[in-house]
Formats: structure tokens, C-alpha cells, sequence
């Protein structure tokens, strides 16, 4: 092999090595944009990710204050500026004081119905009056349309509604006058269900009257504990027309009752009836609204 040939394979080789050094680095810079790419694009789907879960989140945040807005404690939005706490009323109730600052407050109060008999007169007077009661409904009741109905008009017209029990059965509620509270509760959450069934299921009320009330029972203070805990409220009464008690009553004496049981309290919680046989009820209510407001009343439902 000559010089001259010699020469031109030192030269080629030297070209070889330029080029593929070339090629190398060209290799390195596609390789590098082509990483740059795939981690933007990583960045890109984490970012939409993100905002996509930020999104959800705010969704679900949004729904849940609807659905706290939709959510009908005790009254419809047409009583809502009617409505009293309860639960101040069971505490005073329960030590007999029913002081309130000067201020005179009657909550007029109807159980076990509704009825097709009394609770439409009852609920044409408080609207005669432009007054609000609250009605503990027995839920047995709402087993007909006709009571559905009337329980649907006194919600829609303001009144408060509150839980009475299902079968408002003292033997399997207290036997031997002693609580059951799987009985009772059971009771409670049927005729809640039962309140739903007409109402909607964004209602609910935190409002029970025990029947034949709460301080007549053994065993109660279990109950108080389970509704302390469900933020709900046991309301007696402080004053009562008598229209359970003994023998059927004209509607002057069951208004003369009225009155002498309201008689020096600032808070009367007052027990009235609206089930069937209970028209005397009915029939003194416009006397008995029309002497509470001269003494200086008003009116307030229990939620």
C-alpha cells in the first residue's frame, strides 16, 4: 500500500468519525426535545387532573349546600319566621319555668291528628287569626289522602310539624310504664317516614311529644340522652284546654280551662287535640286566640 493510499484512509476514517460524532449529538439533542415533550405533556394531564379534581370537589361542595338549603326542619318556608327553638322550651319546661323576660309567647299546640273532622275547622280559624300552631302528628293518621292532604295544607300555610309517634300505643311504647326505646324509636323514624311520604324527603322535624308526655313515664331519662344526641327535643306542656280529661266539655269549659292554665305564665305551651270527637276544640280556638292576644300574646310554633 502507498503513501498516497495510506493518506486517503486516514482521511476517510477521519470523515467517519466527524459524521457519526455528528450524528451522535444530533441524537442527543432529538432525544432531549423528545423528553422535554413527553414531560410537558405529563405536566399538561397532572394539571387537568388537578383541576379536574378542585372541579368535583366544588361540585360536591355546591350540592350539599343545596341540599342543606332544600332540607325543611319542622316548618315550609311560608313559617320559617314563626319558628322557636325548641329545645329552649324543653329545658324550661323540664324545670317548671316559664318565665321569658317579660315577653309573653304562646305556642298553640294540636295532637294526634291529622283528622278529617277537627283539623280543617282548626286550621280555617289560625288563619282567620293569621296565627301559627304545631301539629304533632300520629302517623298512623296519614293512612288515607284526605289527611295527607290536610297535613300537606297546614305545612304549605306555615304551621310547624312535629312527631307524635305511629301508634301512639302506651303498652308497647311503655310496658309495664316503663320505656322501651327500640319500640319508641321505632315509632319515631315510622311516622317520620310517614311525614316524608307527603312532605318530601328534605323534610324533617327534631320535635316529639311523648304520648301521654314525657314526665309520665320510668325509664326516661334513656330517652333524653337519645335525643340530646340527635339534637332533637321533648315538649310537654305548661297550660291545656282539658279536652282528654274525663268527660266531653262544652267549648266554654274547655276555654275557661284554657285560660286558667295559661293564667301567669310567660311561655304557654298549650295541649290541644285535633283528632276525631275533639270539635268543642275547634269550636272555642277563635275565643281562645282572640283572649290570648288581649293579654298581650304572640304566637310561635316549635322547631
Amino acid at each position: 500500500m502507498n503513501k498516497y493510499t495510506i493518506r486517503k484512509l486516514i482521511v476517510a476514517a477521519g470523515l467517519v468519525a466527524v459524521v457519526g460524532g455528528a450524528g451522535f449529538g444530533v441524537y442527543k439533542t432529538y432525544s432531549f426535545i423528545s423528553n422535554s415533550i413527553e414531560q410537558k405533556k405529563a405536566e399538561n394531564i397532572r394539571i387537568e387532573e388537578e383541576k379536574a379534581r378542585i372541579a368535583k370537589e366544588e361540585e360536591a361542595k355546591r350540592l350539599e349546600e343545596e341540599e342543606k338549603a332544600r332540607k325543611k326542619i319542622g316548618v315550609g318556608p311560608n313559617g320559617e319566621a314563626y319558628a322557636y327553638d325548641a329545645k329552649l322550651v324543653w329545658d324550661k319546661l323540664s324545670k317548671y319555668d316559664y318565665s321569658n323576660n317579660g315577653e309573653k309567647i304562646a305556642f298553640l299546640t294540636f295532637d294526634d291528628g291529622p283528622s278529617t273532622t277537627v283539623t280543617p275547622k282548626i286550621l280555617d280559624t289560625l288563619k282567620k287569626h293569621d296565627v301559627k300552631g304545631t301539629f304533632f302528628i300520629v302517623g298512623s293518621q296519614l293512612e288515607n289522602d284526605a289527611s295527607k292532604e290536610l297535613l300537606k295544607q297546614a305545612y304549605d300555610e306555615g304551621h310547624a310539624i312535629a312527631n307524635h309517634s305511629y301508634s301512639h300505643d302506651y303498652k308497647k311504647l311503655y310496658p309495664n310504664r316503663t320505656l322501651n326505646l327500640a319500640n319508641f324509636m321505632d315509632d319515631i323514624n315510622k311516622t317520620e317516614k310517614a311525614i316524608q311520604g307527603v312532605l318530601g324527603e328534605n323534610f324533617s322535624t327534631n320535635v316529639v311529644r311523648c304520648p301521654g308526655g314525657f314526665m309520665s313515664w320510668k325509664g326516661m331519662d334513656e330517652l333524653k340522652t337519645e335525643f340530646e344526641s340527635k339534637g332533637m327535643a321533648s315538649i310537654d306542656w305548661s297550660s291545656l284546654n282539658g279536652d282528654a280529661e274525663g268527660r266531653k266539655k262544652s267549648p266554654q269549659e274547655l276555654l275557661q280551662r284554657a285560660k286558667s292554665t295559661v293564667e301567669g305564665k310567660e311561655l304557654a305551651v298549650i295541649l290541644m287535640h285535633d283528632t276525631y270527637g275533639k270539635e268543642n276544640t275547634a269550636a272555642m280556638l277563635d275565643e281562645l286566640i282572640t283572649y290570648l292576644k288581649s293579654e298581650g300574646y304572640s304566637f310561635k310554633t316549635l322547631v
